[in-house]
């Protein structure tokens, strides 16, 4: 069965002045939606053809076309979900206590986690993963997932930061701090916290 580009759950401009309109339409209709069909096309025809997504970029990591569309297409369906146009709100009490005791406080994973995005050289992403029941950042390149193996960040990604440039050049241009910041002001907590109790 072909993998299709999931519906957004909320319009393109939903999250302005944060993530501009034309920048949504763009990364989801051209992007996102490329990736969808390069993945499909790698797979038609193949013994991963009709496995979940999350095994697909693992047996198939060896295959750059695999590799790069299946992590392209994961990425970033789970990455319009960590997005919300409410914003600001907060990490359940359970993930809250889970960051206080790795990385100190909620301001420090933050500077962490900025830190990984904005240290990535060229297009990538910057991660929070979970792995037996232990949070931590990290960051890859390309359409590389924290699922895959040898990428750098290992665990399941309750977080993620796309920091290639069709992310935020538009708005933004050559300032990805300040996307960075941004960024932070439409995470879906909701959706994290969900994530982190389920794969903890």
């Amino acid at each position: 069965m072909a993998f299709e580009l999931p519906k957004l759950p909320y319009a393109y401009e939903a999250l302005e002045p944060h993530i501009d309109a034309k920048t949504m339409d763009v990364h989801y209709n051209k992007h996102h939606a490329t990736y969808t069909t390069n993945l499909n096309n790698a797979i038609k025809g193949t013994e991963l053809e009709s496995l979940p997504i999350e095994e697909i970029i693992v047996k198939g990591f060896n295959q750059t076309p695999i590799r790069n569309n299946g992590g392209g297409y994961l990425n970033h369906c789970l990455f319009w979900e960590w997005l919300t146009p409410e914003g600001q709100g907060k990490p359940s009490r359970e993930l809250a206590e889970a960051i206080d005791a790795t990385f100190g406080s909620f301001d420090s994973f933050k500077d962490e986690f900025s830190k990984a995005a904005a240290s990535r050289f060229g297009s990538g992403w910057a991660w929070l993963v979970v792995k037996d029941g232990k949070l931590s950042i990290g960051s890859t390149a390309n359409q590389d997932n924290p699922l895959m193996p040898e990428v750098g960040v290992s665990g399941y990604p309750i977080l993620g930061l796309d920091v290639w440039e069709h992310a935020y050049y538009l708005n933004y241009q050559n300032r990805r701090p300040d996307y960075i910041n941004a960024f932070f002001n439409v995470v879906n907590w909701d959706k994290v916290s969900e994530l982190y109790k389920k794969h903890k």
